[in-house]
């Protein structure tokens, strides 16, 4: 159902909330009482399942298992396991994504996996305007290959097709901007790298346990993403690693870790990589966090994808038109887009003030997050956020604007995570 043409405000969030079937997820997980948590696109709430699987972990399989648990409780196997699990929410068959490490860590070895199968190919495309640790690791692993350059999208040119050519070896987007929302058109742009020779890293960061992502259908060689946010495994949850099947023969990442080695066990003195997705392991894996992940992916096992981004679309719009309506004229810019194709699952407002207002939001519980130099972000993760949260957000922010509370100097001292 799309409902960009027409405005939601006039709506009873109540009536919408009644409504909704997704409502029952809810109490899977646990908000604090008078929190409107509108920050799932930085840090997932915790779930009774997620706390359980961590208690298991600690008081069973660590405390009463020991080291037998490697073998008794599946240790070794988790971080296979597990991305197994989180396969189907990213549209990938089974053996093609393992979840360990970072995004960062994942990030280097994807693109360098990608540039070693790329022979005479020597340029990676990203963008401008992408999250920083995904320059940066573009950065490093130029730095390490002589004559690797980078091109980006909002400096040398304004869109990928203009950069991507015979020249291009790996193109690596943001699947959902992390400051404005705008989606990309996975299936479109992965086709026009692959028509001119190019392989495609996806960073599914803000859009993995959001929205329905096609990975096989649309051909993509390889993505990254964390599990920390929409599919809420915890602060430092481990990130995941996608490589296409076909890929996997021909695949050698860098970081040739003793985890990642074919017989691990039998400690020899050269390194011989595993087949398959096992190859993207490097260290021993934090199993207390796995086990965290893995309760937390037990909610998803009854939800489906479309329902997900159907009431994900109406939870953003409902607040954009809130917005529009009841807190115009005190210089607010929306930065999201309206149509339902290019957003994901969040609201940008731009603001002067945007990081006292901010901190006066979260002061009456009312919970986003702050992106330089100017920008209110606001998460709606459909699991757990109703209508009559988005109405009663939009209320305090407007009583924040017209009071112009936001003006308490307390507001305006910075912290060290924004």
């Amino acid at each position: 159902m799309t409902i960009e043409s027409r405005s939601m405000a006039a709506l009873d969030p109540a009536d919408l909330d009644a409504r909704d079937a997704l409502a029952f997820h809810r109490e899977r997980y646990i908000i604090p009482q008078g929190v409107i948590y509108l920050d799932g696109n930085s840090l997932g709430p915790a779930s009774h399942a997620a706390l359980t699987g961590l208690e298991t972990a600690a008081k069973e399989e660590w405390a009463e298992g020991l080291i037998r648990s490697w073998n008794t409780a599946g240790w070794f196997d988790l971080s296979l396991a597990t991305g197994n699990r989180i396969a189907p929410l990213i549209g990938a068959a089974a053996g093609q994504v393992v979840v360990c490490d970072t995004v960062t860590l994942n990030l280097y070895k994807v693109l360098h996996a990608a540039l070693a199968m790329q022979a005479g190919r020597r340029v990676i495309v990203a963008e401008a305007g992408s999250f920083p640790t995904d320059l940066y690791i573009a950065e490093g692993v130029a730095s390490t290959l002589p004559g690797v350059t980078i091109r980006l999208v909002g400096r040398d040119a304004d869109t990928f097709e203009e950069l991507i050519d015979e020249q291009t070896a790996v193109v690596l987007i943001n699947h959902v901007d992390y400051r404005t929302g705008l989606l990309q058109d996975m299936a479109r742009v992965t086709a026009r790298a692959h028509k001119a020779g190019a392989l495609v890293v996806w960073d599914l960061c803000h859009s993995a346990g959001a929205l329905p992502i096609a990975l096989d259908e649309c051909k993509a060689d390889f993505a990254v993403g964390c599990t920390y946010k929409y599919l809420n495994g915890g602060p430092g949850a481990q990130a995941f690693v996608y490589a296409a099947g076909r890929h996997h023969d021909k695949l050698k990442q860098p970081l040739s870790g003793w985890w990642g080695h074919a017989r691990p066990f039998e400690f020899e003195t050269s390194y011989a990589p595993s087949p398959g997705m096992r190859m993207f392991l490097t260290g021993t894996q934090g199993i207390l966090s796995l086990r965290a992940l893995a309760g937390a992916l037990d909610n998803w096992k009854d939800v489906d994808l479309q329902a997900l981004r159907h009431k994900s679309l109406q939870l953003t719009q409902y607040f954009m038109d809130l917005v529009a309506e009841q807190c115009a004229g005190f210089g607010l810019e929306c930065i999201t887009p309206r149509q339902d194709k290019l957003r994901g699952s969040q609201v940008s407002l731009r603001f002067e003030h945007a990081y006292p207002a901010m901190q006066a939001l979260i002061a009456r519980g009312v919970i986003g997050d702050f992106r330089a130099p100017d920008i209110m972000r606001f998460g709606f993760t459909p699991l757990y956020i109703g209508f009559a949260d988005v109405s009663r957000a939009v209320a305090i922010l407007k009583d924040i604007l017209q009071t112009e509370a936001w003006k308490d100097p307390a507001f305006s001292t910075r912290a060290s995570v924004t």
